[in-house]
């Protein structure tokens, strides 16, 4: 292959319905290969420290993965105005995360070389899951999906030169790197053994934890077990990584399995509506709210007739929440600290943990370079003010038990500026209210909530006690709760 994909190829065919890559988004193969592809991506140690401290998969993994569907349906899509916005937005994402990992070694998400390999690992698995389901990509459809991938870096990085532009000299570059680079990581280490067994409900399930309990007890080690047998041999030894017997047959009956489903008649499988379906809160107005609604009382009623008939323990399926203002709808300062402020699940609030709502915010408002900034400074006050008024050991950080003992409330001066930038970010007619459609806007996903004033408007000063309400009187039951506190 000799194109160049800075400029010269024709984007019409690398971007767009006519992509290759296209293709791969409604494929149940995908699945498989993202989990694949994050795996190689976290064990290499710029990656997986840049995940340890900044990222939220652990933690809130659905949200995670609809953003990142959304990323890239907006990266491969066929408008290039709505490429280069996102290429912008995920440019400023990562200029924010560098740090060093526990062996001092710095890391930046900016590095290109790094960003390379993340490109590198999705091209890789995509033709990998093509082989293991029994359906090896042609030599020509291999280098055009390679070039849509260099592509791809190309509108991220401004060009592809630190991915060879030969296929031949790509796949010499991806042993080289495998064999010499890659590690065990912390965050390797994470997705195959602790993601798996830990991993929260979606919102369809989440009002039925013995059923997802069961499903994911059986899943859970099935998945790990897959990817490790489906991971180059290379690494598997160099990371130590032991495979179950019979692993390999089980991983290449499951990628024949799915790739069976090509046989289904076209749009029967729609992964950005099974996506918006699993996240999609019960109480949203939005119209496929109903069959959500009615889907999960029936998950319900299996999960019930489930705890009658095994011996499974674990928490009781949820009751229907107490009315808004009772004393019992308010969280706990633990569980608060828990399913809110801790965004990266360590155990311990510092700024990834704030940045990363400040990221989400961002993502869910699609925010220019302003407005984003302006919310990420004002997050940044809010935890110097946090950090000035409850790291009692000066470590640098709070602790769950530093917060819940010091702290009577997080409304300083700070977290009102936070919310009034939010405010602003909304009010997209800057008439100083926000109205149902721009409310709904702020949430993307269309969370109900009841307007409280007689015209139907939403004033700042009603928004700003809301948001206190929740980050500061850790108040249940709020439309920010799917936003902050949801997986």
């Amino acid at each position: 292959m000799t194109t160049e994909t800075t400029g010269t190829a024709d984007n019409a065919t690398l971007f767009g319905p006519d992509a290759h890559f296209s293709t791969f988004f409604d494929d149940p193969r995908w699945a498989l290969a993202i989990i694949r592809a994050t795996v190689l991506e976290a064990a290499h140690p710029q990656v997986g420290a840049a995940l340890a401290d900044n990222s939220t998969f652990v933690t809130h993994p659905w949200r995670r993965l609809r953003n990142t569907f959304l990323s890239m349906r907006r990266m491969f899509g066929a408008d290039p105005a709505e490429r280069e916005r996102e290429a912008a937005r995920l440019n400023r994402l990562h200029s924010r995360m560098s740090g060093s990992d526990a062996r001092g070694r710095a890391y930046d998400a900016m590095d290109r070389a790094t960003r390379a390999w993340v490109v590198a690992t999705l091209f890789e698995s995509a033709v990998t899951m093509c082989r293991l389901s029994g359906q090896p990509l042609e030599r020509d459809t291999m280098e055009q999906m390679y070039a849509e991938f260099r592509a791809y870096l190309a509108a991220l990085d401004g060009d592809a030169a630190e991915l060879p532009e030969d296929l031949n000299d790509f796949w010499r570059y991806f042993d080289r790197v495998v064999e010499n680079e890659l590690e065990n990581t912390e965050a390797a280490r994470i997705i195959l053994y602790r993601l798996f067994d830990h991993l929260p409900a979606p919102a369809l399930l989440d009002g039925a934890p013995t059923l997802w309990a069961a499903g994911r007890a059986v899943v859970g080690p099935l998945l790990g077990a897959i990817t490790v047998a489906s991971l180059p041999e290379a690494y598997r030894r160099r990371a130590g990584l032991p495979e179950m017997p019979g692993a390999a047959t089980l991983m290449q009956g499951a990628y024949l399995a799915a790739g069976l489903t090509r046989f289904l008649p076209a749009g029967w499988i729609n992964a950005e509506s099974i996506i918006e379906a699993l996240s999609l809160s019960p109480d949203s107005d939005d119209p496929r709210a109903r069959t959500v609604a009615a889907l999960r009382a029936r998950m319900k009623r299996a999960s019930a007739l489930l705890r009658l008939l095994t011996p499974l323990g674990g928490e009781a399926d949820s009751a229907p929440a107490p009315p808004r203002g009772t004393q019992e709808n308010r969280r706990p300062a633990e569980e608060f600290f828990r399913r809110v402020l801790d965004q990266t699940g360590d155990g311990h609030l510092d700024w990834p943990d704030l940045a990363a709502m400040a990221r989400e915010l961002s993502t869910r408002l699609d925010l220019d370079e302003p407005e984003e900034t302006r919310l990420y400074d004002a997050f940044a006050a809010w935890w110097r003010e946090l950090q000035a008024a409850l790291d009692t050991d000066g470590d640098g950080r709070v602790s769950a038990e530093e917060y819940a003992t010091a702290v009577p409330s997080l409304a300083g001066p700070a977290l009102i500026r936070v919310a009034e930038v939010l405010f602003d970010a909304t009010d997209k007619d800057g008439n100083g209210s926000i109205d149902a459609e721009e409310y709904r806007t702020l949430f993307r996903t269309a969370f109900h909530r009841d307007l409280t004033t007689a015209d139907g408007a939403y004033g700042k000063s009603a928004f700003v006690g809301d948001f206190l309400s929740f980050m500061a009187g850790r108040r249940a039951g709020t439309p920010y709760d799917p936003l902050f506190a949801d997986a």
